[in-house]
């Protein structure tokens, strides 16, 4: 029994990543890495199981390098990986033998590479990777000649082809400058499907989704037109006469909404047909498609989000419509499916298990096959609780309460601290909230109950829940959080004096928001958090697509815009609850300068609140040594304002 939660308990375990099971369904590859990561360095290693759990797993690269990506060969014999270990930073396809032994480096690109794919036969591999540097590109890097100007195109991702015979690597001419995003090969062997975007910025990217089709033997390529806003995962199905190709996208019109599988029929060759009109699989659906997982010959597997748990389902040849075969209590993720369809593997977690490696029949039971973190299994945690409850409008929600370890709910009330989700598009599923920088049972161990709210604009609940936010975030999303904290009151739960709320990206906007709507929280954290959607549109990557949260762009005239009266600064005045602010310095996704200006306003108006800013870290904090300042920095927090005597809260 561990008797102390330390935070390197939390950071220097070892997750599970990238699951992939063989073509033949025997074996599961994996990516094993440690969470908090070198600075200098950051390493991960190969892992083998035996889908059926008759053998332990089997670390195949020694995880001095950074070894991701695992891909199989067709014979399910030999395993393909990504690799920096022959220039650190610099992406390499490498072989390796299933029982192990020497690997092979196969790819020696300059630049790295981003993506691949074996294709059947054994003897090709599809590479995605920028141009090689030119001498002028050469030269401009030596005399620091780094100038960027708008009009220069853009270092987009190619597709190649790899020879294995003659080591040739040969781009595929057809697609221009589009950047190349995802691939999957059709199953009896055929062409390439190609996702790709017209730039490789966010913005305009996933606005200019787009699939084609590649004849792997010839490079003819054919345009099978736009898909969906944020398209991902193109995957291939039979019909019994014809060839299909479906993929998950934003629900139209977006740009804020559900995900969606999408369908389209496919012409059997680039040249050969016309394809298809895309189709809404999906759309009647009040569960959210996670994941799809292609089979050999027949419709595809897909993961359904359903409310605080997870369901496997298949798509009906005759009716189009995804029918239920297993139902998971908690949380799968990164589903994955034999030639055959008969076994599946995925990520599993459930409210007293961490994530691992599990496999079995699609419409069985998932039996765990990995063990990366059994050292928790000695700690005592907080009893973790499902909710239901309504909105002050009715609306039936979800969520999850983490009681402080040892304790029950009679022995309330306790200090409650409210982490909310990012995303918004994303949820708390019922799974064990041990990971991430602000976690449940992290503050349960130091006596806190913690509420994980699913308030609307996640996912779950289907496209009509998850557009609720469009232009109106920290509105009903706001309403819903505080009936859930309203209820935990009512029922003696909570101390209505000792609340704190904070959370990360998106739930760091909603801690700022919160404490411009109220004073009856004593503490908040906000982590990498928005407080301008107007100035996150101009300078974050996912540029146009966050006016559809904020409601306008500033460009439209004058004003007054929409985003202003959903921002956190526009209610800096009215704050008094004291801050934590973290941010990493070099965040693309939400900048620095989010954090500054909050900082900025609270300072003018004598808020008490810290500022931390965590150098070289981006969106998230990966670093070891930062990660733990965040685990303790925030602890710490809760504890002055939520714990401490009033005294001791100067």
């Amino acid at each position: 029994m561990i008797d102390e939660v330390t935070p390197q308990l939390v950071v220097d375990g070892v997750i599970p990543l990238q699951p992939v099971i063989s073509p033949d369904g025997r074996w599961v590859a994996y990516t094993a890495a440690t969470i908090g990561q070198k600075e200098e360095h950051p390493s991960s290693s190969i892992w083998v199981a035996a889908a059926d759990g008759s053998s332990e797993p089997r670390q195949l690269t020694d995880g001095t390098s950074k070894d991701s990506m695992p891909r199989w060969a067709p014979d399910s014999a030999s395993l393909f990986f990504g690799s920096d270990r022959t220039k650190r930073g610099t992406t390499q396809v490498h072989g390796i033998p299933l029982d192990g032994g020497e690997t092979e480096v196969l790819t020696t690109w300059k630049s790295g590479i981003s993506a691949y794919l074996p294709l059947a036969g054994g003897r090709l591999i599809a590479v995605v990777a920028v141009d090689e540097p030119t001498d002028e590109d050469e030269r401009r890097k030596a005399e620091r000649d780094d100038a960027q100007v708008w009009t220069d195109t853009p270092a987009c991702e190619r597709l190649r082809l790899l020879d294995l015979d003659t080591g040739r690597l040969s781009v595929v001419d057809g697609l221009g400058d589009r950047h190349v995003v995802e691939l999957a090969q059709r199953p009896d062997s055929g062409p390439l499907a190609v996702l790709s975007w017209a730039a490789p910025d966010l913005d305009p990217g996933i606005f200019t989704c787009a699939l084609h089709m590649v004849d792997v033997a010839t490079g003819k390529v054919q345009d099978l037109g736009p898909a969906a806003l944020e398209a991902s995962s193109p995957t291939w199905w039979y019909t019994g006469d014809a060839w299909h190709l479906c993929y998950l996208g934003t629900t139209p019109p977006g740009p804020i909404g559900g995900r969606a599988v999408f369908d389209l029929l496919a012409p059997e060759l680039p040249g050969t047909g016309v394809a298809g009109e895309h189709r809404n699989l999906t759309s009647d659906m009040t569960v959210c498609p996670s994941g799809l997982a292609q089979v050999a010959d027949g419709p595809p597997l897909a993961l359904f989000a359903d409310g605080l748990d997870t369901a496997i389902y298949r798509l009906d040849q005759e009716t189009r419509r995804f029918q239920q075969m297993s139902f998971v209590r908690g949380w799968v993720g990164s589903l994955t499916a034999s030639h055959s369809g008969e076994v599946v593997a995925a990520f599993v977690s459930t409210s007293p298990e961490t994530p691992n490696v599990h496999a079995g029949p699609p419409a069985g039971r998932l039996v765990r096959i990995s063990d990366t973190r059994p050292e928790l299994r000695g700690v005592r945690w907080g009893i973790q609780e499902r909710l239901s409850y309504q909105a002050s409008d009715g609306l039936d929600l979800d969520g999850l309460l983490i009681l402080p370890a040892g304790r029950s709910r009679h022995d309330g009330p306790f200090p409650l601290v409210t982490l909310v989700h990012g995303g918004p598009y994303d949820r708390f599923a019922d799974r064990f909230s041990f990971a991430g920088l602000l976690s449940g049972q992290w503050l349960a161990t130091a006596g806190y109950a913690v509420f994980l709210p699913n308030p609307r604009g996640g996912e779950g609940h289907g496209h009509a829940f998850a557009t609720t936010v469009a232009g109106a975030v920290g509105m009903d999303e706001w309403t819903d959080i505080v009936s859930g904290i309203d209820l935990l009151i009512a029922n003696g739960i909570a101390d209505p004096d000792r609340l704190g709320i904070g959370g990360w990206s998106h739930g760091g906007f909603m801690a700022a928001w919160a404490v411009g709507q109220t004073n009856r929280f004593k503490a908040a954290v906000m982590g990498a958090g928005i407080s301008d959607w107007g100035m996150l549109l101009a300078t974050g990557e996912y540029g146009r697509l966050e006016a559809g949260l904020g409601g306008s762009c500033g460009w439209e005239g004058a004003g007054p815009h929409r985003h202003d009266q959903v921002s956190p600064i526009s209610y800096a005045s009215k704050i008094h609850t004291p801050v934590l602010i973290l941010h990493g310095e070099d965040d693309t996704n939400v900048p620095i300068g989010q954090a500054t200006y909050f900082h900025r306003a609270l300072r003018t108006y004598g808020v008490e609140h810290e500022f931390v800013v965590y150098p070289r870290e981006g969106h998230s904090i990966l670093e070891r040594n930062h990660q733990l300042d965040v685990l303790r920095r925030t602890r710490t927090w809760f504890d002055r304002w939520l714990v401490a005597p009033v005294s001791d809260r100067t």
